[in-house]
């Protein structure tokens, strides 16, 4: 955990931020694989760890604005648990680590919330929080997304979206990990292992740095497909392997690379010019961040690059600002170009991105740009992820080029014969700060020179 004085802030901006009322927030259960005592790893609400930083399951917390109180709900382990469990603090004692003096056992929720004239509560995620919801308030499943606090959610993501000094280290602990676990895959990859062999030994890095991996390991010959987590495949000569990885701190901080390399020593030629094409797009986007701009101009600008670079090679074909307008450039480029990330790897989605990326505005049904996570103007504090990448998906340019869609941009003679390519693509985390973007953590081989020279290592 973080001080106390840090949590007790946290909550007191938030009880300014929405006013009035009771702020009601779930913290996460134990989630069983396949039968009760057989648990998935835990893994703490975010927002609650970031307003309380307790890693427990089975807790609620209250914050009664109006009487300026703090209350966690939630139960002791009994002597039946502590044999399995051994000993663990209390409840009381959890709650006074972040400042919260008052604390109750969780069948005392309801009758509490009874006389509430006004409760916030966020969207859901997990059924077994939906579930607590209906019982306490009898608000159907169903209906939560259309009955939660836009208030509270807009408070939230004011607060978290800019992050702390103490955040951006813990960020940055999180992202020199990450490197650790790509810079590993490049080493240990090899012709004639399989693709799970390589995710172990990614995994193996994170797990010995005492924390967890921040997501499923995406390790794949078949990096077409954005997130392919099948590791069955045997690698071989010739092949692109693509890894998408990162580590999450014992707080709960993540990171998030990606990285794409050759399972032989170097690059084709075809390979080494698609790779420097996206390495183009890469730094484009980064060129474009600016304090009170939006992202999204960062997205453009990486699609452009694109669709010049791919033009270049003959793919492409016409005025590269109408190709991309029109969303040409998603034949390759069919995702965006990065997202918010913190205790989160896609930081705050549960909450709407509608909310988190585009501060409530309009947002894009365009194939591709539909698919832009954040794009609302940046701040100070602000950690994204830059990420672009090319991909040839053979199910998608045969739709396209049967409907005869962007025929005016598109060269699809010279596209089918690359259909069997892969994906490539290449991942970076930044902060914005008041001189403008910053590498977070370590740089990652990135360059054609650095990954070669890892690979001949």
């Amino acid at each position: 955990m973080f001080k106390q004085k840090a949590y007790i802030e946290r909550r007191k901006i938030l009880k300014e931020k929405v006013g009035s009322g009771i702020i009601l927030l779930f913290g996460n259960d134990e989630s069983p694989m396949n039968y009760t005592d057989n648990t998935y790893h835990f893994r703490q609400d975010s927002t609650f760890l970031y307003y309380f930083g307790i890693a427990h399951p089975g807790l609620a917390a209250v914050i009664d604005i109006d009487n300026d109180r703090e209350i966690i709900f939630g139960n002791d382990y009994t002597i039946d648990d502590i044999v399995w469990m051994g000993p663990q603090p209390t409840i009381a004692e959890r709650a006074e680590l972040c400042g919260v003096k008052n604390n109750k056992p969780l069948n005392k929720l309801s009758a509490f919330l009874q006389s509430a004239q006004k409760i916030h509560f966020l969207p859901l995620y997990r059924p077994e929080n939906k579930i607590k919801l209906f019982n306490l308030l009898d608000i159907n499943p169903a209906e939560i997304d259309k009955s939660f606090s836009v208030e509270l959610v807009k408070a939230v993501v004011s607060q978290r979206e800019i992050k702390t000094e103490e955040e951006i280290k813990e960020i940055e602990k999180a992202v020199d990990v990450s490197v650790d676990m790509h810079v590993a895959a490049m080493k240990f990859a090899r012709p004639g292992m399989t693709e799970a062999q390589v995710a172990a030994e990614i995994h193996k890095v994170a797990l010995a740095a005492g924390g967890e991996i921040a997501f499923p390991i995406i390790a794949t010959i078949n990096g077409q497909t954005l997130h392919n987590h099948y590791h069955g495949n045997s690698i071989k000569e010739g092949d692109l392997f693509l890894v998408d990885a990162g580590y999450e701190t014992p707080l709960g901080y993540a990171g998030d690379l990606s990285s794409t390399f050759p399972v032989s020593k170097k690059f084709t030629p075809e390979q080494k010019e698609i790779y420097k094409i996206t390495l183009d797009a890469h730094q484009a986007a980064i060129d474009a961040l600016q304090i009170q701009q939006p992202f999204k101009n960062a997205h453009i600008a990486a699609c452009k690059a694109i669709f010049d670079g791919m033009k270049s090679m003959g793919f492409t074909k016409g005025n590269t600002d109408n190709a991309v307008e029109a969303g040409a450039h998603a034949l390759f480029f069919p995702c965006g170009t990065g997202h918010m990330m913190g205790l989160d790897v896609h930081d705050m989605e549960d909450l709407g991105e509608v909310w988190v990326g585009y501060n409530g505005q309009y947002k894009s049904t365009q194939f591709g740009l539909k698919s832009l996570r954040l794009a609302k103007p940046l701040e100070t504090g602000h950690v994204l992820t830059i990420e672009p990448g090319i991909y040839f998906i053979p199910e998608l340019i045969d739709l396209w080029r049967s409907q005869n869609k962007f025929d005016e941009f598109i060269n699809w003679e010279k596209v089918d014969s690359y259909r069997n390519f892969g994906g490539i693509r290449n991942e970076e985390d930044f902060v914005m700060t008041q001189n403008g973007v910053k590498l977070l953590g370590k740089p990652k081989p990135k360059t054609i020179e650095e990954v070669e020279s890892i690979r001949n290592s």
